[in-house]
C-alpha cells in the first residue's frame, strides 16, 4: 500500500512519509511492462513515451520537500529480460520544515540478470537551513547493466547551502563493489569546503554504470578536464566523480563521461 502520511489533530509535525514502489518486467513481446507503478504526493509516478524494449516513469513531485521531518523511499525492480528509464520532472529541493529532526530519502534498485534500469534524476539542491540524508541502495545480479546519476548542488544563487549527507553503495552479485559517504554544509565534518574536498565548488556529481563486459575489459582510468576523473572500480563497474561550480557545468561533465562510455 501506498500513501503519504498526514498529522493528527494536537500532534507535533511528524512529517510526510511517501512511498513509491516500480517493477518493471519483461512483456513477451520484446517490451516491458509495469505490473507494479504505484506512488503518491511527493513521489507521485508516471509513465510516458518509451522507445524499442524500455519502458519509462517520471518521478513527478506534487508537493514541496522534503522538508524537515520527512520519510521518503522509493524502490524499482527490473526483472529479468526487462529494461527500465527512471527520471524525475523536476530538481528535487530539500527545505527546512517544522518538524524536528533531518529528512530522509532512500532510493533502492534491484535489477536482475538480463535486465537494465538507468537512474537519471534531476539535480537535488540543498537550500540554506535544511538538513536531509539521502541512501542509495543498488543491488545488482552479475548480468545485471546500470547508468545512475546524482548530482548535489549546495544552496541555490547565492546562498550558503544546507547540511546534506549522500550514501551510494553498489553490490554486484552479493558483493560490495562501491560504499561511498559524502557530508556537505554546516555542521558536516571539517574539510568538506576544503582543498582535499570540494575546494569551494557547489556542485558535485557521480555517474556510475555496471556492464558486464567491464569485468573483463574495463575503461582506463582518466581525467574529464581539472576536476573530473574516470576511475574503473572492483568487477563490472566504472564511477566518474566531477566538482563544477554551478550545475549547467557539472551535467556537461557527467553527460561526456555517458557518451565517452557509450
Amino acid at each position: 500500500m501506498t500513501g503519504v502520511g498526514v498529522e493528527l489533530p494536537g500532534t507535533a509535525p511528524a512529517g510526510v512519509r511517501a512511498d513509491a514502489r516500480i517493477v518493471a518486467r519483461a512483456d513477451g513481446r520484446g517490451g516491458t511492462a509495469l505490473p507494479v507503478l504505484d506512488g503518491s504526493g511527493p513521489l507521485a509516478v508516471r509513465r510516458v513515451r518509451g522507445s524499442g524494449a524500455e519502458a519509462r516513469v517520471m518521478v513527478v513531485g506534487a508537493m514541496s520537500g522534503p522538508l524537515g521531518g520527512d520519510r521518503f523511499t522509493l524502490d524499482a525492480r527490473v526483472e529479468e529480460g526487462a529494461r527500465l528509464w527512471l527520471g524525475s520532472a523536476a530538481a528535487t529541493l530539500a527545505l527546512p520544515g517544522q518538524a524536528p529532526g533531518e529528512a530522509r530519502y532512500d532510493v533502492r534498485l534491484d535489477v536482475a540478470d538480463g535486465a537494465e534500469l538507468h537512474w537519471l534524476p534531476e539535480q537535488l539542491i540543498s537550500a540554506t537551513g535544511s538538513d536531509l540524508r539521502v541512501t542509495t541502495l543498488a543491488e545488482l545480479a552479475a548480468g545485471a547493466r546500470l547508468v545512475l546519476r546524482e548530482e548535489q548542488v549546495l544552496g541555490r544563487a547565492g546562498e550558503r547551502p544546507g547540511l546534506l549527507t549522500t550514501r551510494l553503495t553498489l553490490r554486484v552479485a552479493g558483493r560490495t563493489v562501491l560504499d561511498q559517504q559524502l557530508s556537505c554544509g554546516p555542521g558536516a565534518p571539517g574539510g568538506w569546503d576544503g582543498p582535499a574536498a570540494l575546494a569551494g565548488h557547489r556542485a558535485v556529481g557521480q555517474l556510475l554504470v555496471v556492464r558486464p563486459e567491464f569485468a573483463e575489459q574495463p575503461p582506463a582510468p582518466r581525467m574529464l578536464g581539472d576536476h573530473a576523473a574516470l576511475m574503473p572500480l572492483p568487477g563490472p563497474a566504472v564511477l566518474l566523480t566531477a566538482l563544477a561550480p554551478d550545475a549547467l557545468r557539472l551535467r556537461r561533465v557527467l553527460d561526456e563521461g555517458r557518451a565517452l562510455l557509450g
